[in-house]
């Protein structure tokens, strides 16, 4: 059996997004960043391996991606027909389908005032820790922000599964003049084993000129 200091042995990874955040960050991104690009999912997939490769010491190569989930709130088609959105969520559709990521929709509740997710944390957290359990993932790769995923980082923590997690802080200003923000829950920071603060990260690969930063964002 190959420990786990051996550089021989495979790294069983398994993605988790938050859907919500994900687009927020994307948007952020495309429309209040100098980049003006949305966020690519097979280079989060890429990046993501390279990031394990270094903190497990492994070469890219052993590292493998072996599941990929997507869970977000979904309006009903109806709605996002009238909201000029419906082509948008099917071309994104296409790219989760591409980039072999399973989907997970949660009805948004239409008749509330201000609709909101419910109950998307929950189901991602069951369905990383089932599979954690079941296939003995060696790293969870979240990306995510919310304090409520701080008791699946701890029940990961307790199987000896590793998690990655890749967050973005960040503010902006609407068109409306409406200051917006995100951040990261310092407590969930604090649980995982590898912590990735990626709004530093890609202002220090662009920094440095290096490449790796360009493969984060669709052209």
């Amino acid at each position: 059996m190959l420990e786990k200091s051996d550089p021989r042995r495979t790294i069983r990874v398994a993605v988790f997004y938050d859907g919500g955040y994900l687009n927020e960050v994307s948007n952020y991104y495309k429309f209040y960043h100098e980049r003006s690009s949305r966020v690519s999912i097979y280079g989060i997939h890429r990046f993501i391996r390279r990031k394990v490769s270094e903190h497990e010491g492994v070469e890219d190569r052993r590292v493998q991606i072996v599941e990929a989930h997507y869970f977000r709130g979904r309006f009903s088609a109806e709605a996002a027909e009238q909201a000029g959105k419906l082509k948008a969520e099917r071309m994104f559709d296409d790219v989760l389908i591409r980039a072999g990521v399973v989907q997970h929709y949660l009805p948004v509740d239409e008749r509330s005032y201000r609709p909101q997710e419910k109950g998307i944390d929950v189901w991602l957290s069951l369905e990383a820790f089932d599979l954690a359990v079941h296939k003995q993932l060696d790293v969870v790769a979240l990306l995510g922000c919310d304090g409520d995923y701080v008791p699946l980082v701890r029940k990961l923590n307790g199987i000896g599964t590793r998690v990655m997690l890749l967050a973005w802080d960040f503010q902006y200003t609407m068109p409306d003049g409406t200051q917006r923000e995100t951040r990261t829950s310092r407590a969930l920071i604090n649980e995982v084993t590898y912590p990735l603060m990626m709004h530093e990260l890609v202002n220090e690969l662009a920094d440095n000129g290096e490449e790796e930063v360009d493969e984060l964002f669709i052209d």
